[in-house]
């Protein structure tokens, strides 16, 4: 098997307000609750995963609802994620973000490729980038974005280390993605932001690594990322990933069931902690497509706990 990353699968945030989390990235940012379900080691807190219409993979932006203070920025973390939107977009993306309060940055250059920073309400950093390509997408028939401007999925992504060159071992060796460019930090600035590319291109297979060796190191918190997940296809390749992690010595968790897709989790070098995770089954596994997210949905080993799970979260 040619054993090759398809791209982003999920990228897995933190928030401490669940309901105004929900209201932004629906209602704001247009995106589809795809699931709505619980964080499966600490059923306490809620897991919101955000899609585009269809739920593919790819698409996904997730949250685990925790009471926790506002993340500390600094290196050895992920450090802001992208969206893909039609190029002719952003123009509207600018005036819409901007009517509805959030401080949206004019459409610039952004390593490469046209795209406007922003952050969420709780300093969430993100970016909407031109996808380079017309594509259909999957937009949502509910969503208050008209469909030709909705978001289309995630990437690129962007990580902070101290020390690139053994997390460029891991990207290239372990992970098979390859270096494509460089471009410079900031127009100030003479460090490099170093781009690693996954499978055939494009804005969704590629991370954006940033070499800061002074900078402080991240807390995580409210307004920070947990994980990014790396897509792969199925249970076989999955378990080929499994082998060639252990093959190179890299602590890992094993192959883990998430009943929506199966997982295997890694820390790369500077402590960046990855996940690559099966595009199979999908959301559709409890829930039929039509009334995605709009109850709470559990795996069956937590089923018999339902009533207790649910007497414990917050209403949304």
């Amino acid at each position: 098997m040619d054993l090759k990353l398809s791209g982003f699968h999920h990228l897995t945030a933190i928030t401490a307000d669940a309901p105004g989390n929900l209201a932004f990235y629906t209602k704001v940012l247009g995106l589809r609750l795809v699931k709505k379900t619980v964080n499966q080691d600490d059923t306490s807190a809620y897991h919101l995963f955000y899609g585009d219409g269809a739920a593919t993979p790819g698409s996904d932006i997730t949250f685990f609802d925790w009471p926790v203070g506002p993340a500390r920025r600094g290196t050895h973390s992920i450090v802001r994620t992208g969206f893909r939107v039609d190029g002719d977009s952003l123009g509207w993306w600018r005036d819409h973000l901007r009517a509805q309060g959030v401080k949206a940055g004019d459409v610039t250059d952004l390593g490469g490729r046209q795209g406007l920073i922003f952050e969420d309400p709780e300093g969430q950093r993100l970016s909407l980038v031109d996808n380079g390509v017309k594509t259909q997408g999957h937009p949502w028939e509910r969503s208050p974005v008209p469909a030709e401007h909705q978001i289309l999925g995630l990437g690129p992504i962007s990580i902070s280390v101290r020390d690139l060159a053994p997390t460029e071992q891991v990207l290239t060796r372990v992970m098979h993605m390859k270096k494509v460019r460089d471009y410079p930090q900031s127009a100030v600035s003479t460090s490099q932001v170093h781009v690693y590319q996954m499978a055939e291109g494009g804005p969704e297979t590629e991370l954006h690594v940033l070499v800061e060796p002074d900078a402080p190191t991240a807390r995580e918190g409210a307004g920070g990322v947990h994980h990014v997940a790396f897509r792969t296809p199925d249970n076989d390749s999955l378990r080929l990933w499994a082998e060639r992690v252990r093959d190179f010595r890299i602590g890992s968790s094993g192959e883990v069931e998430r009943y929506y897709f199966r997982s295997l989790y890694f820390r790369e070098p500077n402590g960046i902690l990855f996940e690559i995770a099966t595009d199979v089954p999908g959301f559709t596994a409890d829930e039929p497509m039509e009334t995605l997210g709009e109850h709470l949905s559990l795996p069956p080993f937590l089923e018999g706990r339902r009533q207790s799970i649910e007497d414990n979260l917050k209403p949304l």
